[in-house]
């Protein structure tokens, strides 16, 4: 699929098929997202691969918004560093981590996979819920959990076009 394509074909998937990612799909989602840019390049993201269906079904339990995870073939939850961000700030951190977040759910579609963007951040019930359940550190920002797999049926994406939104030269 190209790049537009899956721009285009993109959208939110939540409900998933049987089919178990391979390790190569895994890591071209993973260099998906640590493809993307990041000021001063310092990438202040990590992300935590999730496979165990009972470590899927307790983020699924904790996460209201986050239910369908527990069908998913896996999961990605994407954080964000704001130690190793540009100026140690938390907000380019934040910034950094959706840039890689974005790559990831494009790879997603371009891979004929369905995967959906369930926040974490900035609820700090659900940030301490994936740091409960991952053992993520107290200094890296839980920023999503991306549950991903085969969509169990065919996804229709919406036309978000608005040109209403569009300013030219000036607003």
């Amino acid at each position: 699929m190209d790049l537009f394509e899956a721009i285009e074909k993109r959208t939110s998937v939540r409900s998933y098929g049987t089919h178990r990612l391979s390790g190569a799909e895994w890591d071209r989602l993973l260099r998906a997202a640590m493809a993307a840019p990041s000021a001063v390049d310092r990438r202040p993201w990590d992300f935590v691969v999730v496979k165990e269906r009972k470590t899927l079904e307790a983020l699924a339990a904790a996460l209201p918004y986050a239910k369908m995870a527990a069908g998913a073939a896996g999961a990605v939850v994407v954080c964000a560093s704001p130690d190793r961000a540009f100026q140690g700030s938390r907000e380019f951190a934040l910034l950094d981590a959706t840039a890689a977040l974005e790559n990831l759910l494009l790879a997603a579609t371009g891979l004929g996979l369905g995967a959906v963007w369930t926040a974490l951040y900035p609820e700090a019930d659900r940030e301490a819920a994936a740091r409960s359940i991952l053992g993520i550190p107290a200094d890296v920002i839980p920023l999503a959990l991306v549950p991903v797999g085969e969509p169990a049926g065919p996804a229709e994406p919406k036309d978000k076009f608005d040109p209403a939104r569009i300013r030219r030269e000036r607003w």
